[in-house]
Parts: structure tokens; C-alpha cells; sequence
């Protein structure tokens, strides 16, 4: 079987998915799930971020020659099996398809949408305890139609994954030092608690 290989060269940006920063970027959201969908028909793909691998911009020799013709506005440059696809735009599922020569009557369609995007983004600013992108997120949220329910699942999944570690290295803790978890609680609950037991005092305030 003869596998395809598309290659991506992607302009300078933070991370590929689309969901990292203040704002998704949806059309990075849907390519980062069609190059999944890609994956799983056996496409090798390849992606190469200006910022964090310029060598390999420069050692390609078709998108070294588009970058010296028309600068970063040639990009995303795309290759299929080395040679230049598409170049300046992001081409969708259909397109890619069609370029790969993959059937399309049985594809299923994209889980991953703007309100997805905006429910992962909630976690993910859980996980990092980043109130400004919380809002942001929230607001965006909301703006799509995604109901309080599902933010609050995802919030309260993240805070289940951010815990896991906690958890773990607590056990580990007690299991090196022989102490308890109870014991560890209540030094905790001492600690956020002022002179009167009330919570929110001492130094988590």
C-alpha cells in the first residue's frame, strides 16, 4: 500500500489545535480534526511551526522558494508526497479528501466544534488557573449556546483531572513519611481557616 505523507508548514503561532490563548480560532480547530481524520485513513502527517522550527523551513526547498516569493503570506504551505498543494489558506475536509483521492460518502462529520472548542478551553483554563481566560471563555461559551450544564461538566472534569496528580503525589507523600491523609487534611483546613474556624481566613486568603 502506498502511503501519502502531507506535510504542513504552519505560520509562526503558539500551538497548532487552535484552542490555545485568549480566542479560539475555529478553522484551526476544524483542520487540527481533519488531520486526524487523516491519520485514521493511514496519511502520515507532518506539521512544522515557523516559531518553533524555522531548520525546517529553510531546508525545504519548495517552501524556502514561496517564503523568499511572497514572504509569510504563503503561509500555511502545504506538500503532498513533497510537492506544494496549497499554499496561504487551509484547505477543508472535501478538499483534502479530493487531494488524497479518499472517499468521502462514509466520513463522518467533525465532533470537534467551535462549542467543543470552547467547553475544552474552559478545562484547560481550570487546569492552568487562569481566571482572564476562564471569562473569556465563558463568554464565548455563551455566545455559541452552550447551556451552564455542560460548562459546569466541563469544569468539573477538569478539576477531576487536575486533582489526579494532586492525589497521587499526596499518597506518595504519606506512604514515604508513614502520615495520613486525614492528618493532612486538617493541617489544610487549619491553614485556610481563621482564629474562629471560619473558613477563608489564614494564608489561602
Amino acid at each position: 500500500m502506498n502511503l501519502n505523507t502531507l506535510q504542513i508548514f504552519d505560520p509562526a503561532m503558539c500551538c497548532s489545535t487552535g484552542v490555545c490563548g485568549p480566542e479560539v480560532d475555529p478553522k484551526l480547530v476544524q483542520f487540527a480534526a481533519d488531520l486526524d481524520w487523516l491519520k485514521s485513513q493511514g496519511v502520515i502527517v507532518q506539521r512544522h511551526n515557523l516559531s518553533q522550527n524555522p531548520a525546517a523551513f529553510v531546508e525545504n526547498e519548495a517552501v524556502k522558494t514561496r517564503l523568499t516569493d511572497q514572504g509569510e503570506a504563503a503561509l500555511p504551505v502545504i506538500l503532498l508526497n513533497g510537492k506544494v498543494a496549497v499554499t496561504g489558506r487551509y484547505p477543508d475536509r472535501g478538499e483534502l479528501a479530493a487531494l488524497l483521492k479518499l472517499r468521502t460518502t462514509a466520513m463522518p462529520a467533525s465532533l470537534f466544534t467551535p462549542a467543543v472548542a470552547e467547553l475544552v478551553a474552559i478545562g484547560a483554563a481550570i487546569a492552568a488557573n487562569c481566571e482572564p481566560c476562564l471569562k473569556y471563555h465563558y463568554q464565548q461559551a455563551q455566545l455559541l449556546g452552550v447551556s451552564k450544564a455542560d460548562m459546569a461538566s466541563a469544569v468539573n472534569l477538569a478539576a477531576r483531572v487536575k486533582d489526579s496528580p494532586h492525589q497521587s503525589i499526596l499518597r506518595l507523600a504519606d506512604k514515604l513519611t508513614g502520615g495520613s491523609r486525614s492528618d493532612s487534611q486538617a493541617t489544610a483546613d487549619s491553614c485556610c481557616s481563621d482564629a474562629a474556624g471560619n473558613a477563608g481566613g489564614g494564608c489561602c486568603s
